[in-house]
């Protein structure tokens, strides 16, 4: 149990974007009257760049390394990206605390100042991930996609330099470094869906940690946490890793409901597939929430989703 007075250890990835937004945590921590030092540590995600993620091991790559050192103790807490971590939760750690979301949708950003359906024929538009790059396909099918990985200023540099027309980045990072009118245009459903969790920081701590569960009482924002929680009650439902064409958003309604839908996608030669489901219920506990992911990762899976994405874990090389 931590003293009374002890400095609080908050550790995060190294890279600009997790720094801007572990300091955003800090600095509201310190407003509350804490003393907190920043720990910073290397992930597997960071050190290799040249890289698919999905190359590199599974959906925990820019975590586990986290997550030992808040379990033996080198730090209090860590700052991740939610739709970085697992569904499956890691026995001992907690995931305590979800502040209140940023915009969750995707942006594109490209040299000429034209949206996805306004790029020119062929025109080479940038991204790592595969639910973006499915939907885009199913979108604009002529473009060629390039795998592409690094911080935010070296993507934005890629259209600098001409190698790329577009990029398609999270507006939530991109408005955490300051680059939020950068934006060409707000991707969002119906046609194109965010990843699950997107947008939304967690806190994590150990799960015997009472003193750090009550400090973060104050920042934790339960529209967000009860929506999140249905995004990964989906997405575990799925059996999707956060690298799986998944997309999912859950949003309170005006009425006080939760409203959640989902969609998942594959390719099929050069066509694409997809599926969506969407549903919504008066939510006020966790358990309440995962009960609406559920149900609309089942409709999902009734309407075939499970072999989609077993097409496209065996049909993609990346």
């Amino acid at each position: 149990m931590l003293a009374e007075n002890k400095l609080l250890r908050i550790g995060t990835r190294g890279s600009q974007l997790a720094r801007a937004q572990t300091g955003q945590m800090i600095a509201w921590l310190r407003r509350l009257g804490h003393d907190v030092e920043e720990v910073i540590i290397s992930t597997r995600g960071d050190i290799r760049q040249d890289v698919p993620i999905a190359r590199i091991g599974d959906d925990g790559v820019f975590v586990r390394e986290l997550e030992r050192s808040l379990l033996e103790g080198e730090i209090d807490a860590a700052v991740h990206s939610l739709k970085d971590l697992p569904t499956a939760t890691t026995p001992g750690l907690d995931l305590t605390c979800i502040p209140e979301r940023e915009v969750p949708f995707d942006v594109i950003i490209s040299r000429e100042g034209a949206g996805l359906r306004q790029l020119a024929p062929g025109a080479v538009i940038g991204t790592a991930s595969i639910r973006r790059r499915v939907q885009v396909q199913a979108i604009r099918p002529d473009l060629e996609i390039m795998p592409i990985r690094g911080n935010v200023d070296s993507r934005l540099g890629r259209l600098e330099d001409g190698s790329l027309d577009a990029v398609i980045l999270a507006a939530a990072g991109l408005s955490r470094l300051g680059h939020g009118d950068r934006a060409t245009e707000v991707l969002q459903p119906p046609d194109f869906w965010p990843a699950v969790a997107q947008g939304a920081l967690v806190i994590q701590i150990r799960s015997d940690d009472d003193r750090m569960r009550e400090i973060l009482k104050p920042l934790d924002h339960q529209p967000t946490h009860l929506a999140a929680v249905a995004e990964r009650a989906l997405l575990a439902t799925l059996a999707g890793g956060c690298l799986a064409p998944i997309g999912s958003w859950g949003r309170f309604e005006a009425d006080g409901s939760l409203h959640l839908g989902g969609r998942v996608l594959a390719t099929t030669g050069k066509s694409v597939a997809s599926v969506t489901a969407m549903a919504s219920a008066t939510v006020a506990t966790a358990l309440e929430a995962e009960t609406l992911g559920h149900q609309v990762a089942s409709e999902l899976l009734r309407q075939g989703a499970g072999p989609m994405l077993e097409r496209m874990r065996n049909g993609i090389p990346e």
